[in-house]
């Protein structure tokens, strides 16, 4: 399996301006940021008042997002079906945990469609197809 830091630096589609997951550590607390991620966990207990909590992943680690009930409601849709997010907010360190405070969320699912094609495929060799060893 490759290395996650191999994609680090690859031409793979990015959004603009998105610090990946494995630099979280170097911003100041409370600094505004924009992550962007694969949306592989939401949840939203019955005791958190309003709260939504996202995990996002990207080709370095996962973000932890806190979604207010304020701003649930102004990206509702985004939230709720969006599977690429491009989350901006505020980062927020807990018990040597990161999370960032959401301001502003967008579906950025399309981008997805641009690994399908040639010009988003970049790193040729990770898609070749298997050789047949039979």
């Amino acid at each position: 399996m490759p290395q996650p830091s191999r994609y680090a630096l690859s031409p793979w589609p990015r959004p603009p301006a998105c610090l990946i997951a494995a630099r979280l550590a170097e911003p100041p607390e409370n600094a505004r940021i924009t992550v962007a991620g694969l949306v592989i966990l939401r949840q939203r207990p019955g005791t958190a008042k309003g709260v939504i909590f996202l995990t996002l992943e990207d080709e370095t680690g996962i973000v932890n997002i806190i979604v207010w009930r304020k701003i649930y409601e102004a990206f509702r849709r985004a939230v709720i079906a969006g599977r690429l997010l491009r989350v901006t907010g505020r980062l927020q360190r807990a018990h040597s945990v990161c999370h960032v405070i959401a301001e502003q969320i967008e579906d950025i699912s399309p981008m997805l469609d641009l690994l399908l094609t040639e010009q988003g495929r970049q790193d040729n060799d990770a898609f070749a197809p298997l050789p047949d060893l039979g």
